[in-house]
C-alpha cells in the first residue's frame, strides 16, 4: 500500500479540510502560533525554570545560565530541522526516565503519605483548599481557571500545536497517526504530572508560598536532602530545554506557512535573542503573557475541531474497520 504523507503543517488543515474560504482561519492559527512559540511556552516560562532551578541548586548566576543556554539553542536551531531532530530524540527518552525515576523515589520515600495524599486531592478538588498553598487568596473559580490554563500549558491539548509535527508524518491511516499522538496527553499528565501532583502533597510543600521551579525543588530535597535537587535539576533542565527545541520547530512551520521560508531566518534569530531575555523577566509576568497567547491559538485550532469532527469520526471507524478485517485504505470511499 502506498503510504501518504500528511500536510507539511497543522494550517494547511484549516484550507484542505474546511474550504478555502477558511483559508484566513489557517493564517490565524499560525500567527498564534509564532506569538505562542515566541512569548508563550515555547521561551520564557521554559529558561525561567532552568534558570530557576541552576540557581537554587548549583548556584549558577542567571546571566551565566541563559547565555550558555541561547548558546546551545543557537547552535542547534540555526542548524536546521535535522540537528532538531537529532538532539530531541536523544535527549527525551532520558529525560522522562530520569524524572519519572525521581518522582518514584520521592513517593517511595513517602509511601505511608500516598494513600492520604490522594483522598485529599479528590475531597478538596471542588472545595476551597482548592484555592490556597500556591493559588493563596484565590476562589475556586479562580483555581479551577488557573488549573486548566496549567493543563493547557502541560500537554497543549486543543492547542493544535502537536499535529504541526504529525502532520509531517509518512502514514498509511491519518488516523493510526492520532491514536499515537494522544498517547503523548496521556504520558505527560496522567503518568507525569499525577506523579509530580503526589510528590508535591507528600511532602507538604504545597502549602508553601513557593512557585515554579522552587515548588517541586522543596519536594525532592525533602525526601532526598544531599542529591534531590540535582536529581530535579537533570530532569527539568532536560524537559525545559527540548520543549524550546520543540516549539522553535512548532513555530518555523507557521512562519513558513505565512511568508515561506523567506522568513525562517529572521524568525530564528528573534527566537534566539527571545531566549537570551527570558532569564531577566518574572514568573508572574510569564504566565499572565503565555495564558494569553495560548488561548488565543486554541480558537481557531478548536473552530476547526468543531467543523472537522464528522472527518474524525469517520476515519476513526475506517481505521478500526481496517484492524478488524485487513481492508486496505483504497476500499474505503469518503
Amino acid at each position: 500500500m502506498k503510504k501518504v504523507k500528511l500536510p507539511a503543517a497543522r494550517c494547511t488543515t484549516f484550507k484542505n479540510g474546511m474550504g478555502e474560504k477558511y483559508k484566513w482561519l489557517g493564517g490565524l492559527f499560525a500567527f498564534f502560533g509564532v506569538l505562542v512559540a515566541y512569548f508563550g511556552i515555547g521561551t520564557f516560562a521554559q529558561v525561567n525554570s532552568i534558570v530557576d532551578i541552576t540557581k537554587m541548586t548549583i548556584g549558577l548566576d542567571p546571566v551565566w545560565t541563559g547565555a550558555i543556554l541561547t548558546i546551545f539553542v543557537a547552535a542547534i536551531t540555526i542548524g536546521g530541522l535535522q540537528s532538531i531532530a537529532a538532539a530531541a530524540s536523544r535527549i527525551v527518552p532520558a529525560m522522562a526516565f530520569i524524572y519519572f525515576l525521581s518522582t518514584i523515589g520521592v513517593l517511595l520515600v513517602f509511601a505511608d503519605k500516598v494513600p492520604a495524599a490522594v483522598s485529599m486531592i479528590f475531597e478538596s478538588a471542588f472545595t476551597t483548599t482548592a484555592a490556597t498553598g500556591g493559588f493563596l487568596g484565590a476562589t475556586v473559580m479562580m483555581a479551577m481557571r488557573n488549573g486548566v490554563a496549567r493543563g493547557v500549558f502541560s500537554n497543549e491539548s486543543g492547542l493544535g500545536s502537536a499535529p504541526i509535527v504529525a502532520a509531517a508524518a509518512k502514514t498509511k491511516w491519518p488516523a493510526e497517526q492520532g491514536l499515537i499522538s494522544m498517547t503523548g496527553t496521556f504520558i505527560d499528565t496522567i503518568i507525569i504530572c499525577t506523579l509530580t501532583g503526589l510528590t508535591l502533597v507528600v511532602t507538604g510543600v504545597w502549602c508553601g508560598m513557593e512557585n515554579g521551579a522552587a515548588l517541586t525543588n522543596a519536594a525532592f530535597t525533602s525526601a532526598f536532602p544531599v542529591f534531590g535537587g540535582y536529581m530535579l535539576l537533570v530532569g527539568l533542565v532536560l524537559f525545559a530545554f527540548t520543549t524550546i527545541l520543540g516549539w522553535n520547530y512548532y513555530g518555523e512551520r507557521c512562519m513558513i506557512y505565512l511568508v515561506g521560508t523567506k522568513g525562517v531566518l529572521p524568525y530564528r534569530l528573534v527566537f534566539i535573542l527571545l531566549i537570551a531575555s527570558g532569564a531577566f523577566l518574572k514568573l508572574e509576568a510569564i504566565w499572565i503573557l503565555a495564558d494569553i497567547v495560548n488561548g488565543l491559538m486554541a480558537i481557531p485550532n478548536l473552530i476547526a475541531l468543531l467543523f472537522l469532527s464528522g472527518i474524525c469520526v469517520r476515519e476513526t471507524k475506517k481505521y478500526m474497520d481496517h484492524l478488524k478485517t485487513g481492508k486496505p485504505y483504497e476500499e474505503y470511499e469518503d
